[in-house]
């Protein structure tokens, strides 16, 4: 019988024990079941081989800039995480050129530059690269040209993939 009793007071011991280890966030049940309420997570993007003349679709930003922009087509992903991911290259009018590897959240109205591009092809990536909001209003800006026109347009948020290349082919969002 003492042993029988000595054996209650070590379970009695114990199970506080592994119950408090067992112990229930409540706090977390929203986000660990609800999809709309878990953190957002950017996936690792891979950088693009450097653009090719084929594969870059002009895109007009504004009449009063003499810039001609590209999107290189070849580079373009729609991720998981809904994050649109491509190459743009600007073109002055001297020729010089300036090519990035960005991404853009519809949902948030940011963009954030991964890398930048070498005139050898590389790649040399951003040290600095964190999401940035831009203005979908600011007149001369290729990211609000390519938030209104081609990756966000119509209000619907983040466009699939071929969607996005559609309008690239096209010109650019026209109710559709």
């Amino acid at each position: 019988m003492r042993r029988f009793a000595c054996c209650l007071v070590a379970l009695g011991l114990a199970l506080p024990v592994q119950a408090a280890s067992l112990t229930w966030d409540e706090s977390k049940f929203d986000t660990d079941f609800d999809e709309a309420q878990k953190p957002w997570a950017e996936i690792q993007a891979q950088l693009p081989p450097a653009p090719k003349a084929d594969t870059l679709r002009p895109f007009t930003v504004d009449a009063v800039s003499a810039n001609r922009y590209f999107i290189d087509q070849a580079s373009l992903s729609v991720g998981t995480d809904g994050v649109v991911r491509y190459t743009v290259l600007i073109r002055s009018p001297a020729g010089a050129e300036t090519v990035n590897y960005e991404g853009m959240r519809c949902e948030t109205s940011e963009r954030k530059i991964y890398a930048f591009g070498r005139a050898d092809g590389s790649w040399a990536k951003n040290r600095y690269a964190r999401w940035e909001r831009f203005s979908r209003n600011l007149q001369a800006s290729y990211h609000r040209e390519l938030f209104n026109s081609y990756f966000c347009a119509g209000g619907e948020g983040l466009a699939p993939l071929k969607t996005i290349i559609r309008r690239l082919n096209s010109g650019g969002y026209q109710g559709g």
